[in-house]
C-alpha cells in the first residue's frame, strides 16, 4: 500500500517501478496524454510473446482468458459488476461500429459539444458533410452544458456524445444524470466519454445515474495500460442492435448454431460489438499493469487524493510566479475539485510555450490555446515545483 506522503517526497515512492520511463529523472508533465508503464508491463508483452511461441494459434484461449480479465478490470472502475463490454484497439473503432448500429438513417441528427476530442470531431464533421445533421453545444458554460445538451434531444435525435472530462480544460461536466434522464425518455442513445475521468476522477456508473448510457473509455493515459486497450460499455439493450460494421468475433457463441439464410447471426453480451483477429499483447500488458496498481493500492479514490495534490499544487506553484495575464493564465473561476487530471493554463503562444519547456526538459502538451501541465502519481512535489518553475523562466526569458 502506498501513501500519499510517499509520493509526495523526493524520491517518489513509486518511482524505483518506472526505471525503463526513467520517471525519476524525467519531468513528464504529459501525464494526461501518455502516462509512463510501470516496470511489469513488460512481464505482460513477455508473456504474450512465450504464449505465442509455445501455442502458436491455439494461443487463443489464453488471449482471451485475458480479455475477460480486462474486462473485469473495467467493470471494477465503474463499478458495474455486471456490464457488458467491447474491447478494441481505438476508441474511433468502437464509435464506427456503434454508429452503424443506431437508427441514424430513420433519425439523422446527432447532438454533441464543441469541446470534444479528435476521434469524435474528425468522425461526426465526416458525417455531417454526407448530410447526417450535428448539433454542437457550446462548451461554456460548464455548470449548464448538460441541462443545454439535453434541450437540442429532439424526436429525431439518434444520440448524444458527451465527455465526463473536458479534453482541452479538464474541467468535470455535471449533471449527466440529467442529461441521461433526458436521453431514456426520448430513447436517445447517449454516449459518455470518460477516457479523462478513470484513473482519476472516480466513475460509478449507478452513482452518476448513468446505468442505461454507453461509456467509451481506454488505458493510453492514467490507467497506464498503453495503446489497445480501449473499452465501449453497453447498456442493456444493446443487445437488440445489429452493427452493419461487424467482424467476425462477434458471431463467437453462434457459429455451431443453424446459419438462417440471408440473417447475420450476432453473439450475446460484448461480442456483439466485437470485431476481428486482433494484436492479444496489450491485454497482458494491461492486466499485468492492473494488478500493479491492485498490489500497491493505487484504486480509483486513492488516486483522485493524489491528482488534486498535484493539480492543487501545480496551480499554487503557477500562481507564485505572478506571470503576465496576456501571456499566460488559468481559470480561477472554477474550483480546483472540478477538475480532471491535468491543470490547463490559457495562452496565445501556448505551442511555442511547450516547445521552449521541451527545450528545457519539461514535457508537456498544447490543444490550440490550451497549455496543459499532467502530473502522474510517480512524480515528487519537487519535481512538480520544478517544472512550474521552468515555465516562470521560459516567459521571463
Amino acid at each position: 500500500m502506498t501513501s500519499l506522503d510517499a509520493l509526495r517526497a523526493t524520491p517518489n515512492a513509486l518511482a524505483p517501478h518506472y526505471s525503463r520511463f526513467g520517471v525519476a529523472d524525467r519531468l513528464l508533465l504529459s501525464a494526461h496524454s501518455h502516462q509512463a508503464w510501470p516496470d511489469v508491463a513488460e512481464e505482460g508483452l513477455l508473456e504474450a510473446f512465450a504464449d505465442a511461441a509455445r501455442d502458436v494459434d491455439e494461443k487463443w484461449d489464453r488471449a482471451f482468458a485475458k480479455a475477460d480479465q480486462l474486462r473485469g478490470g473495467f467493470r471494477a472502475l465503474l463499478a458495474d459488476p455486471h456490464g457488458e463490454y467491447a474491447l478494441g484497439a481505438s476508441t474511433h473503432e468502437l464509435v464506427v461500429r456503434f454508429l452503424s448500429a443506431i437508427e441514424l438513417p430513420k433519425r439523422p441528427r446527432l447532438v454533441t459539444t464543441d469541446g470534444e476530442f479528435h476521434t469524435l470531431r474528425r468522425q461526426l464533421s465526416r458525417l455531417e458533410e454526407e448530410g447526417v445533421e450535428v448539433v454542437r453545444v457550446p462548451v461554456e458554460p460548464v455548470p449548464t452544458l448538460a441541462e443545454r445538451i439535453a434541450a437540442e434531444v429532439d424526436e429525431n435525435t439518434a444520440a448524444v456524445f458527451v465527455s465526463a472530462v473536458l479534453f482541452e480544460t479538464g474541467r468535470l461536466v455535471p449533471g449527466l444524470a440529467h442529461l441521461a434522464d433526458a436521453c431514456l425518455g426520448g430513447s436517445v442513445e447517449l454516449v459518455v466519454d470518460a477516457y479523462h475521468a478513470l484513473g482519476v476522477v472516480p466513475f460509478s456508473l449507478h452513482d452518476l445515474g448513468l446505468t442505461n448510457a454507453w461509456v467509451l473509455g481506454g488505458g493510453y493515459k492514467y490507467l497506464q495500460l498503453g495503446e489497445g486497450n480501449c473499452f465501449l460499455r453497453l447498456p442493456a439493450h444493446a443487445q437488440e442492435l445489429r452493427p452493419v460494421v461487424t467482424g467476425w468475433y462477434a458471431e463467437f457463441g453462434t457459429l455451431a448454431e443453424t446459419r438462417r439464410p440471408g440473417e447475420v447471426a450476432y453473439a450475446t453480451g460484448g461480442n456483439r460489438f466485437a470485431g476481428a483477429t486482433y494484436d492479444p499483447s496489450s491485454h497482458y500488458r494491461g492486466v499485468r499493469v492492473m494488478r500493479f496498481f491492485a498490489e500497491h493500492g493505487l484504486d480509483p479514490e486513492f488516486l483522485r487524493e493524489v491528482s488534486r495534490h498535484q493539480v492543487g499544487l501545480l496551480a499554487e506553484c503557477f500562481d507564485d510566479l505572478g506571470l503576465p495575464a496576456d501571456v499566460v493564465s488559468r481559470d480561477r473561476e472554477t474550483p480546483l475539485d472540478r477538475l480532471g487530471g491535468f491543470l490547463s493554463l490559457r495562452s496565445p503562444e501556448a505551442g511555442r510555450l511547450r516547445a521552449a519547456l521541451a527545450e528545457h526538459g519539461v514535457r508537456t502538451d498544447s490543444r490550440g490555446e490550451h497549455l496543459r501541465f499532467g502530473p502522474a502519481p510517480y512524480l515528487s512535489d519537487t519535481q512538480l515545483e520544478t517544472a512550474m518553475g521552468t515555465l516562470g523562466k521560459v516567459v521571463t526569458g
